[in-house]
């Protein structure tokens, strides 16, 4: 989530409260994989380990997309091994806040990628932020290349007109689409999905799934997962603290809305369609 300062951490608080949902059964039994978490450890302070695990634990959430600036954070998450923890590592092209602007530029990051892909266990590259026709920067073709080679997938935080740059870089991309678009119209969505077989959409901060202060699934959603329940992934985006202060409350909301599906649908967002993605299991 590319803010900072206190005006951005009142939105994220804020987006926090409002979402939670009032009533409807919570699933508490329904595993999760939570396909947006980043362990951030720059800058200080950030969460201790130990508590980390623990706010996994208490919400169900049996595995997890792990990306982190710098990389460190997800070495730690993967060096952990925490018992009924599954972590599909990804490369952050970050080492630093500056990173989220400048990336697409830089050449070292391009060895950054090289140099971590090489660790063995890495499954994917992003989160990364990029719009409009900036996603035509060489070095952006090259780190598609890179993925589409190693079938790899890409995790990107960007506008329409970028990700559509980044399906022409190479048919071959497999991306998830940090957020779906904020608030793309399902109807573009939809033909989004449609049109490009491999794109999965991640949910975090996504706009307009529930209506009203009830957390009552919205009508263009629910046929939305009707149809298409099997390119959806679930996400905290924990960019900053207060994220994983309001954790609990993110995963609760996502619940109730979960609830108000058909089962074979709510467990595939939830988490199947991740064991498909990354080939593992949530135990």
């Amino acid at each position: 989530m590319p803010a900072s300062g206190t005006i951005a951490r009142a939105i994220a608080a804020a987006v926090i409260v409002l979402a939670a949902p009032v009533g409807g059964s919570a699933q508490p039994t329904l595993k999760i994989f939570d396909a947006h978490l980043h362990y951030n450890q720059e800058p200080n302070p950030y969460y201790p380990l130990d508590r980390v695990l623990d706010v996994f634990r208490r919400n169900n959430v049996a595995g997890i997309l792990a990306n982190s600036r710098p990389n460190k954070g997800t070495h730690q998450l993967v060096d952990a091994k925490a018992p009924g923890l599954w972590v599909v590592p990804f490369i952050r092209p970050y080492r630093t806040r500056d990173d989220v602007q400048n990336w697409s530029t830089d050449p070292a990051i391009y060895d950054l990628i090289e140099a971590e892909y090489k660790r063995g266990y890495f499954r994917g590259v992003g989160e990364f932020h990029i719009y409009g026709n900036t996603a035509q920067a060489p070095l952006v073709k090259q780190v598609v290349d890179f993925a589409a080679a190693r079938n790899l997938y890409l995790l990107a935080h960007c506008d329409e007109a970028a990700l559509l740059i980044l399906l022409a870089h190479n048919r071959s991309a497999k991306i998830i689409w940090a957020h779906t678009g904020f608030s793309t119209p399902t109807r573009r969505v939809r033909e989004l999905l449609e049109t490009n077989p491999e794109l999965m959409g991640e949910l975090s901060y996504r706009g307009g799934i529930s209506e009203g202060g009830g957390g009552k699934l919205a009508a263009e959603w629910r046929e939305l997962f009707a149809r298409h329940s099997d390119r959806f992934l679930l996400g905290s985006d924990t960019w900053i603290n207060e994220r994983w202060f309001g954790y609990d409350t993110i995963m609760q909301t996502y619940r109730g809305w979960l609830a108000q599906l058909p089962e074979d649908q709510a467990k595939r967002i939830a988490h199947g369609n991740a064991e498909r993605l990354f080939g593992g299991r949530v135990e």
